[in-house]
């Protein structure tokens, strides 16, 4: 994300923590130049994803699903 100093400075612990919660990089343009405000470790892709629950019913259900009316043996998949 690129800023401008002024918005840096209106928003400035707002955007820290943003860099920090999601370890993307905060440019700001001050005079034609950039500058860069990065995490000293960098954050795993993986650390942003959030756990979803995929399963409509109990896990158990499918544990015991009788797929013997579905087998075909000779049958392409």
């Amino acid at each position: 994300m690129k800023v401008s100093a002024t918005q840096l400075r209106q928003n400035l612990y707002n955007l820290l923590d943003q860099v920090i919660s999601t370890g993307i990089p905060l440019e700001i343009e001050r005079k034609g130049k950039v500058l860069k405000i990065i995490p000293q470790n960098k954050k795993s892709k993986l650390d942003n994803l959030e756990p979803h629950d995929v399963i409509n019913g109990s896990p158990e259900d499918i544990v015991h699903v009788d797929w013997l009316s579905e087998w075909d043996e000779g049958g392409k998949l």
